[in-house]
């Protein structure tokens, strides 16, 4: 049995993993996923300083009031910079990293600088066209996802705080780094924002590298297929 926490993406929470909690249930996994605030059923929380810090200390506080460890911590999307900032200040705790189709950020690194100009300029864009100016409208749903899944998802996806797209992640840690993997879907979005970090860790032997034919959001495209390469992952990290 394996206790999974999951740092969850961009505009989401912990109801979109709702194809994902049988299955993990199902192979005797215990399975937390906290929501960050302001976001999901913490909308109302929601207010202009959430940041960066606010979401990776929402989880790294389940982790210490749960008292787990030998966490297998999975990050999904923008949940990469959440699960690489818990990594740092919770270490003790967990057992290895799975980043899927997600960030990856180095020390002084934000969303944003990873993201790239053209992108950047359209999320902030948004933010200021729709948003108030501090938050950002949620991003279509990748093209394959079924219109029931869309129609379930859509009114559940709530506004992103813009600065924790903003903040510049800061790691303290000087130990070499926790086993991790990169998990990269190959029907990738416009711009295939992932690429870069499933090519740094196709060439860095500290990382394991897989892949899926899947589009961004596995969890809700194809939950079986994600979770039988989950089961790999963790076998082999």
């Amino acid at each position: 049995m394996a206790t999974i926490v999951l740092a969850h993406g961009a505009w989401s929470a912990a109801w979109a993993w709702k194809k994902m909690r049988p299955l993990f249930a199902a192979a005797g996994h215990q399975f937390f996923s906290p929501t960050y605030t302001g976001l999901g059923e913490r909308a109302h929380l929601a207010h202009h300083e959430i940041d960066l810090t606010t979401h990776i200390n929402d989880v790294a506080a389940v982790l210490d009031c749960e008292d787990l460890k030998d966490v297998t911590l999975l990050g999904h999307s923008y949940g990469g910079m959440v699960a690489t900032g818990v990594a740092d200040k919770s270490r003790r705790r967990i057992a290895r990293i799975v980043y899927i189709d997600a960030f990856a950020p180095q020390d002084g690194q934000s969303l944003f600088d990873l993201l790239g100009p053209q992108g950047t300029e359209m999320m902030r864009g948004k933010a200021m066209g729709e948003g108030a100016g501090w938050r950002i409208p949620a991003v279509p749903m990748p093209p394959d996802t079924a219109p029931e899944d869309v129609a379930w998802a859509t009114p559940r996806r709530r506004s992103q705080p813009i600065k924790t797209f903003e903040q510049k992640l800061r790691l303290t840690s000087r130990e070499p780094p926790l086993p991790r993997a990169y998990l990269y879907a190959k029907r990738s979005g416009p711009g295939d924002t992932f690429r870069q970090f499933a090519e740094r860790a196709k060439s860095d032997s500290s990382w394991k590298y897989y892949e899926m034919d899947a589009s961004h959001n596995p969890h809700i495209t194809c939950p079986q297929d994600l979770m039988a390469t989950l089961t790999k992952i963790m076998a082999e990290t």
